[in-house]
């Protein structure tokens, strides 16, 4: 009995925990993007991008500071090195040699050593670079943040779009065969013609293929949002807005005429950044030609013996330190670094003129996304308007053929219109959601700005 409670138990648990992971996750737009700017893989990556930038500051400011080395040796000679002194001076006859071999058997050695950096052009010119660094890795993740809300916008939407078609295609669908069979009856009963019929399934089959494939955009949608969310993509989701409403809500007259300091916007930022990083690696090679100046101090022991007694309270060991000051001093390069110099002197002036670039790309991108925001609300309201003309002139026609004052063609006519009348209207409240994240995005609006200090807790 206890055996087929258990066996029960474990089933239960397991159908439990199946029904939870199917459960689906629900998110609102900002919910969604929300988790987003948390879990986008894009996103993470751009966020450890920060926490590199931070090590490599401090690596390099750490290169500039006391730095101690220690080093132990042991060595067996295990055929001593043999040298040959004249004759004489162990009394043998003049033009002979005696061999002789010198030191212990076996040694040991340890050394610590402290060196300490006094100057060098490249070490205060790197300090200044990696702050540089470190900024442009904000940047790039405030830009980071900013495509990924706008790709979260994006996939909200298209997913929104597909369940939109798939209930108006449905209906359509239902309509139609509804109207394909009350069809067929007056055709069995002689008082319309075959082409009725068949205009009806024509139409009829065109809906039920655009239906099945707004189930596959469907499917395909609501991956690449889990995509642009950071989670799996066979993870079932449920959006809870509305696109109607969603669209409603992303109409915003003053965005149009919103002109905001170029100096605030990101891009304009890593330009600007990627100037700075082009002139610091102009001054390293100039830093090159610098001197540098360093000094250290050691201090060592070493043991001798003929026998391994380098552990024994007895061995004798024997002190040494030493305390120095090194300058080097480049000289002569057979024209190198002058290269070098030269080389990194252009990429500056390819840096400022890409930054002139952006400028003006700037400028353009803004006035082309505040135009197409304008034309998606004005095309939305037209599409609004065609709407409701395209529905009262299908019912018209529906009327008029079933009464016989029409033909089925007139019929499929205004069908075709209507149906292209209800995608382009829902395209059209797509397009208002989307080109307003562009604009958004090229406004910096919102501010998605990480504070290093934050990620330098995170890890």
């Amino acid at each position: 009995m206890s055996k087929y409670l258990l066996v029960f138990c474990f089933t239960l648990l397991s159908s439990l925990g199946f029904s939870q992971e199917q459960k689906a996750q629900r998110f609102s737009l900002e919910e969604a993007i929300t988790f987003a700017l948390d879990s986008n893989y894009t996103s993470i990556n751009a966020r450890r991008d920060i926490a590199k930038a931070i090590k490599q500051k401090w690596e390099t400011t750490a290169s500039g500071l006391p730095q101690i080395d220690g080093n132990i040796s042991y060595n067996n000679n295990l055929k001593q090195p043999v040298t040959l002194i004249p004759g004489e001076f162990g009394g043998g006859a003049p033009g002979t040699f005696t061999p002789v071999t010198f030191g212990t058997k076996q040694s040991a050695n340890a050394v610590a050593t402290l060196n300490q950096l006094i100057f060098d052009g490249s070490y205060l010119v790197g300090l200044k670079a990696a702050k540089v660094f470190l900024s442009y890795s904000e940047n790039y993740n405030e830009k980071t943040r900013l495509e990924v809300r706008k790709g979260v916008i994006n996939a909200y939407g298209s997913v929104l779009l597909s369940q939109e078609l798939i209930a108006i295609f449905s209906k359509n669908k239902a309509n139609l065969e509804k109207n394909l069979y009350e069809t067929r009856k007056i055709f069995e009963n002689g008082l319309t013609e075959e082409e009725s019929v068949e205009q009806l399934e024509i139409t009829l089959l065109d809906i039920d293929t655009q239906l099945n494939n707004a189930l596959r955009s469907q499917a395909i949608a609501k991956q690449m949002f889990n995509l642009a969310l950071g989670i799996d993509v066979e993870t079932p989701i449920t959006l809870t807005d509305d696109l109607t409403k969603l669209a409603e809500a992303n109409i915003s007259l003053s965005l149009l005429g919103t002109t905001p300091a170029m100096e605030e916007n990101v891009d304009y930022k890593i330009a600007n950044n990627l100037i700075e990083q082009r002139y610091f690696e102009n001054q390293l090679e100039k830093s090159m030609a610098l001197p540098r100046l360093s000094a250290y101090v050691n201090y060592g022991t070493s043991a001798n013996s003929d026998d391994f007694s380098f552990l024994n309270g007895d061995q004798v060991w024997y002190q040494s330190s030493v305390l120095g000051v090194s300058l080097n001093i480049p000289i002569f390069s057979s024209g190198k670094r002058s290269a070098a110099t030269q080389r990194t002197r252009i990429a500056l002036d390819q840096a400022k003129t890409d930054f002139e670039q952006t400028k003006q790309q700037l400028k353009l991108d803004l006035t082309t996304a505040q135009s197409n925001y304008q034309f998606a609300i004005d095309n939305f309201e037209n599409s609004k308007k065609n709407l409701a003309l395209a529905e009262r002139i299908e019912n018209k026609n529906q009327v008029k053929f079933t009464e016989g004052l029409s033909s089925s063609f007139d019929l499929r006519q205004s069908q075709t219109q209507l149906y292209t009348a209800q995608q382009q209207y829902f395209q059209s409240m797509l397009t208002i959601i989307n080109e307003k994240a562009n604009l958004e995005t090229i406004l910096n609006i919102p501010q998605l700005r990480i504070d290093a200090q934050t990620i330098k807790n995170q890890y």
